[in-house]
C-alpha cells in the first residue's frame, strides 16, 4: 500500500504529530511519502527525510506560509493526482481536522477521523477509533477503491519516529493552487496555558472543586512543576474564571497525555469525552464517589488546598 503522510508546519517547524504519523504508516508499509507546505519548505523538510518520512516532497509558496486549509487542501488535491496513494493520513489535530474534511471531499474519498489505531489485514486497511464518547470502540473497514482513503489519527497515540534515510524532492504545483477567498496574513497563538493542550504529554485540569478564581494559580503552579499543560473544566470557563482555550471535553479540547490529573473535578460524562483516553489519569477530589475515580488509576481523596501545594512542593524539588 502506498501512503500519503501530510506534514504540517507551524512557524516553519514541523509538527511533532507528523513524526507520530510517520511511525503509523511505517506499521503498514515502507513506501511512505511525506508532503510539506510551506513558504520555504526546503528549509523545513530535512528532519521529515532524517526521521522516516521517505520521500519528501516540499513545496514552497509565500501563500504556504500559514495554515490554509483551502490553498493547503487544494495544492494536496493535485499532488495526490500525481502520486497515487492508496492511503492518505494527517494528524487529528485542530489543522488536520479543518484540512482533511475538505480535502477528502475535493478526491472524493471516504475518511475516517480521529483513528486511535490503523492496521492492514490482507487487503483490507482496518481503522479503531472511539465513538459515543468513548464508551464504545468502533472498527472501520476501507476496501480497495479508485480513491485514496482518508484518516486523521488522533495526536499522542504513536511515539515519534526519529530516526531513517530518505530523499527530499522539491515539487511545483499549478498557480491556481495558491488562489482563494481567504488570505492568512497571520497566526497569532492562543494556547491559554503553559504548554499546548493538544500536545502536551501532561495535562493538569481544574474543576469547580477549586472554588474560584483566585485559586487558578494554585492548580497553574501544579502544572508548571511538571512542565504540563493546564486544562479546565466547562464549569470553571462558564464561571469566568479562565478563558475558553483552556476547556477540557465535549464542548472543548480532547486531549490525550500520558498523563493526565484531574483537580477538583467531579467527572461529568462531558468531560470525560474529551480526556478518557489518556495513558494514565490522577483524580484529586474530597468526594470519594466521585464520577472521575471510576476511569481514574489512581485517585486521591482528600483537600485539593493541601494536597496540591504538597505535590507541586514535591515535583519541583524532585525535577530541578
Amino acid at each position: 500500500m502506498k501512503i500519503l503522510v501530510v506534514g504540517l508546519q507551524k512557524n516553519a517547524r514541523i509538527m511533532s504529530a507528523t513524526f507520530e504519523l510517520i511511525t503509523a504508516a511505517r506499521q503498514i508499509t515502507d513506501d511512505i511519502t511525506t508532503v510539506v507546505l510551506a513558504g520555504d519548505a526546503s528549509a523545513v523538510a530535512e528532519p521529515l527525510a532524517s526521521r522516516g518520512g521517505g520521500q519528501v516532497v516540499a513545496v514552497s509558496n509565500p501563500a504556504l506560509e500559514f495554515f490554509n486549509d483551502e490553498i493547503y487542501a487544494k495544492t494536496l488535491r493535485e499532488l495526490i493526482e500525481k502520486y497515487q496513494p492508496q492511503l492518505v493520513l494527517g494528524s487529528a489535530n485542530s489543522y488536520g481536522k479543518a484540512l482533511f474534511a475538505r480535502l477528502a471531499a475535493l478526491v472524493g474519498g471516504p475518511m475516517t477521523s480521529d483513528a486511535t489505531g490503523i492496521e492492514l489485514d490482507g487487503d483490507k486497511l482496518i481503522m479503531t477509533r472511539p465513538s459515543y464518547g468513548g464508551s464504545v470502540i468502533a472498527r472501520e473497514t476501507a476496501e480497495k477503491s479508485d480513491k485514496p482513503y482518508f484518516v486523521t489519527i488522533r495526536p499522542k497515540i504513536f511515539t515519534e519516529a526519529s530516526e531513517g534515510a530518505g530523499e527530499i524532492t522539491a515539487e511545483s504545483v499549478s498557480d491556481a493552487c495558491f488562489e482563494g477567498d481567504t488570505v492568512v496574513k497571520d497566526v497569532k497563538s492562543d494556547s491559554g496555558g503553559t504548554k499546548n493542550l493538544a500536545e502536551a504529554d501532561i495535562v493538569v485540569s481544574a474543576g469547580r472543586g477549586i472554588r474560584g478564581e483566585e485559586h487558578v494559580g494554585l492548580i497553574k503552579d501544579l502544572a508548571d512543576s511538571l512542565g504540563a499543560a493546564f486544562g479546565t473544566s466547562r464549569a470553571v470557563v462558564d464561571a469566568g474564571w479562565v478563558e475558553y482555550a483552556t476547556q477540557v471535553g465535549q464542548t472543548g479540547r480532547t486531549v490525550n497525555p500520558k498523563l493526565y490529573i484531574a483537580v477538583g473535578i467531579s467527572g461529568a460524562i462531558q468531560h470525560l469525552v474529551g480526556m478518557r483516553s489518556s495513558q494514565q489519569i490522577v483524580a484529586i477530589n474530597k468526594d470519594k464517589d466521585a464520577p472521575i475515580f471510576n476511569v481514574a488509576n489512581y485517585g486521591i481523596v482528600g483537600d485539593l488546598f493541601e494536597i496540591v501545594p504538597a505535590l507541586a512542593k514535591k515535583f519541583k524539588a524532585e525535577l530541578n
